[in-house]
């Protein structure tokens, strides 16, 4: 249930034009959950079966327990388009904050009652979506906060948990504990860390702007990117809460999640049409003003999503040099997409392993009305990988486009991927357009191309290993 389907702006606004779209903060939505399922402060064995709860589903549904990682630093790594060559000490460090500072999302619990059902979790099933809410997120960070924004708790955080350098020694604060949440333990040692030099000084209205977006991503009915909202977007596309998600699927829930929301008007999504990008839709997108929102701002940035499939019924290796291709691009968001039976959200790469985040961890509901609602579970510290051709061939893999300009540099750097004369695969990954895409219905829309399915197979899904165990040497 919790499978990869096998078929199938950021515009510099004013400061405070920005502080009254991302916010509502001088009046904001009460998304609290106030009602039964939350643990009383005082019942200590409430909370110990919380926690050993939370460690069953998490096991149940895909975490490992203990892992190690393991990087090689003598091979440069790619994140999302920034490169971390390990030579040093600090360049390990600015890879760790940069890796803590993606955010991470999971499955919950204990959340409010999805519509019409009875869940309060999306354990077994979400995984998709949560990998989908992933990659907003890091869209809505490059939309108001640049690629370089850096969380200034990142770094207490991950050095509590990562001794890289020592890897030849028993790992002491890298494993989960049965009873704990990956960042329980660097809760504990805060205090140890806390002289900790933080590098990048977080001016007051970047916190505001980072809970703010974990709020329009919370398990709750009024989050407008939340997984109610998601499941209910869904349910005219023909899903409905407990079904599996495909990355194509959840790629239009994106695009219609940001159609219906006030939050982000200067921020479009376009999904591809048989692995087409057409240049005029997108560039008609970039120009659009939203005529619900005067915002003041000429043109909106674009997320550009494309559904592609790499393979009949496992990813085909003549791809693999051209995926990394797109993790090392700057406008690169990732890539939604996972192994068979498992959705993960690909964020880079080293040699021929895939970096990802991965929402198969069970945690509680965190109430984010609150002001200083608890930030941690929504960062991940321990990092993941995995062999590129273990990949689902089914994938839907993301850019973002600032401006016209933006764009156009995009598809020239886009062309040259697609192209390269050393380039293995016989059919491009996807191509690119000039004109426009004519009219079509979900039902055109939704299913490969007949071209790709004259040279691809559906996928047959078989059980994967949940992850690989790495750490640096």
């Amino acid at each position: 249930m919790n499978s990869v389907s096998p078929a199938a702006t950021q515009y510099g606004s004013p400061e405070g034009q920005r502080r009254r779209n991302l916010s509502g903060r001088h009046d904001p939505p009460q998304m609290g959950y106030q009602g039964a399922g939350r643990e009383s402060a005082t019942d200590e064995v409430d909370k110990i079966k919380s926690k050993l709860l939370t460690a069953w589903n998490s096991v149940k549904y895909g975490w490992t327990v203990k892992m190690k990682t393991h990087f090689n630093r003598s091979t440069p790594l790619y994140l999302l388009g920034k490169h971390y060559s390990f030579r040093n000490e600090d360049d390990i460090e600015r890879f760790q904050q940069d890796f803590v500072s993606r955010v991470w999302l999971t499955y919950r619990r204990d959340f409010p009652a999805l519509e019409g059902t009875q869940l309060t979790t999306d354990c077994g099933w979400g995984c998709m979506i949560r990998s989908a809410q992933m990659l907003l997120a890091q869209a809505l960070l490059i939309h108001f906060l640049r690629r370089d924004w850096l969380w200034p708790e990142a770094l207490s955080t991950i050095l509590v948990e990562m001794e890289p350098l020592r890897s030849s020694s028993p790992p002491t604060h890298n494993s989960l504990s049965s009873t704990s949440s990956p960042t329980s333990h660097s809760r504990r040692q805060h205090s140890r860390t806390a002289s900790c030099p933080r590098p990048h000084v977080q001016v007051p209205h970047q916190e505001d702007i980072h809970r703010d977006i974990l709020r329009w991503l919370s398990d709750h009915p009024e989050a407008p990117f939340g997984l109610h909202h998601m499941v209910k977007l869904g349910g005219s596309l023909g899903k409905k809460a407990g079904d599996w998600y495909g990355p194509s699927i959840v790629a239009h829930i994106l695009r219609k999640a940001l159609e219906t929301s006030l939050q982000v008007p200067e921020l479009s999504v376009y999904v591809s049409q048989d692995c087409t990008v057409y240049r005029a839709d997108v560039e008609q997108l970039l120009d659009a003003v939203d005529p619900r929102v005067d915002t003041g701002i000429a043109g909106r940035a674009v997320m550009i999503l494309i559904p592609v499939r790499l393979g009949g019924e496992n990813f085909n290796p003549v791809y693999k040099q051209c995926i990394k291709e797109f993790l090392q691009m700057p406008s690169c968001l990732g890539i939604i997409g996972g192994k068979p039976k498992h959705s993960l959200y690909f964020i880079g790469y080293q040699d021929n392993h895939l970096l990802y985040l991965d929402p198969h961890y069970c945690q509680t509901y965190i109430d984010t009305s609150m002001d200083d609602f608890p930030l941690d579970t929504f960062h991940c510290n321990s990092p993941r990988k995995m062999s590129i051709v273990k990949m689902d061939p089914s994938c839907t893999i993301a850019f973002y486009a600032r401006d016209r300009a933006d764009f156009g540099a995009l598809c020239d750097h886009l062309t040259k991927v697609l192209s390269s004369p050393s380039s293995e695969e016989k059919y491009p990954v996807f191509s690119i357009s000039e004109g426009q895409a004519q009219e079509f219905h979900m039902a055109e829309v939704l299913p490969l191309s007949s071209y790709v399915l004259a040279h691809r197979k559906r996928s047959t899904m078989a059980q994967r290993p949940s992850s690989d165990e790495f750490e640096f040497l």
